[in-house]
């Protein structure tokens, strides 16, 4: 099934804002995520869901990942990951 265009643009915008935090800021409340409900580009409602982890062992690396899809519809959704890495100490 192809992504829908509409759900990858919300998917986007919502990895630039939640990687906009430096590690140093991010690495006290790890893990963490929330789920929201917000508007994609065209004006659809649908659901943010954002999480923080643990890339591969604590204090290292986060990985940041974003889902973005309808209520009905969550395996349809656009999920998008990057990582943060760790600052040098």
């Amino acid at each position: 099934m192809a992504e829908d265009p509409d759900l990858s643009a919300a998917a986007d915008e919502e990895i630039v804002r939640a990687c906009a935090l430096k590690w140093r800021e991010l690495a006290p409340h790890v893990p963490w995520g929330d789920t929201f409900e917000g508007f994609t580009p065209a004006g659809r409602t649908v659901l943010f869901e954002r999480g923080y982890l643990w890339d591969d062992a604590p204090r290292g690396d986060i990985r940041v990942e974003v889902t973005v899809y309808q209520a009905h519809a969550y395996e349809q959704g656009v999920r998008q990951t990057r990582l943060i890495a760790r600052d040098p100490q």
